[in-house]
């Protein structure tokens, strides 16, 4: 069996597990608002990553169990629920991953300052994940904001999926 984890390192670990279900709590949250709306593209992508962000907390759980440690999981906060338009909603995805950012390159900083290389290891590959994570919200963003005329929300809801994951995204 590895080296403890040193507290410090274990700790931000177990929040961001516990940031990335409540990341999945809310993207299931926007898929349904999207649903209620008739964004049936749009309430399949956030249905997508809410998935997504379940299986980021999975690599995290495997890391503390492979390394010997519990896994904490903390209750999760309702998350918001209700938007006055998509671009709110967009919004709120992009807020949501730039807080995941900076969770990580918090976990990322602990990990450095205590020397446990297994979890900067870990965090790289969070630290790549996460610059495209940022990339589609900012994009989905500007598309909202873009669709404008008439017929053009529809036409991006149709799309959406294509346009922000793009065919084929290597995904673990």
């Amino acid at each position: 069996m590895s080296k403890p984890i040193p507290s410090p390192v274990r700790s931000e670990l177990t929040r961001q597990l516990n940031q990335e279900l409540n990341a999945a709590h809310g993207y299931l949250a926007m898929s349904i608002w999207c649903e209620v709306k008739i964004l049936k593209g749009f309430a399949r992508f956030f249905a997508k990553q809410a998935s997504e962000e379940r299986k980021h907390a999975g690599k995290i759980i495997d890391h503390l169990v492979n390394r010997g440690e519990s896994v904490e999981l903390q209750a999760l906060p309702a998350p918001r629920q209700d938007f006055p338009a998509l671009l709110d909603l967009a919004l709120q995805a992009q807020a949501m991953e730039q807080a995941n950012t900076q969770g990580i390159n918090t976990v990322y900083a602990a990990a450095l300052a205590a020397s446990d290389y297994p979890a900067q290891v870990l965090m790289h590959w969070f630290i790549n994940e996460q610059v495209e994570e940022e990339t589609w919200a900012a994009e989905l963003v500007d598309r909202v904001k873009g669709a404008t005329c008439a017929g053009s929300l529809s036409d991006l809801d149709r799309h959406v999926e294509k346009l922000l994951a793009g065919d084929g995204k290597d995904e673990d």
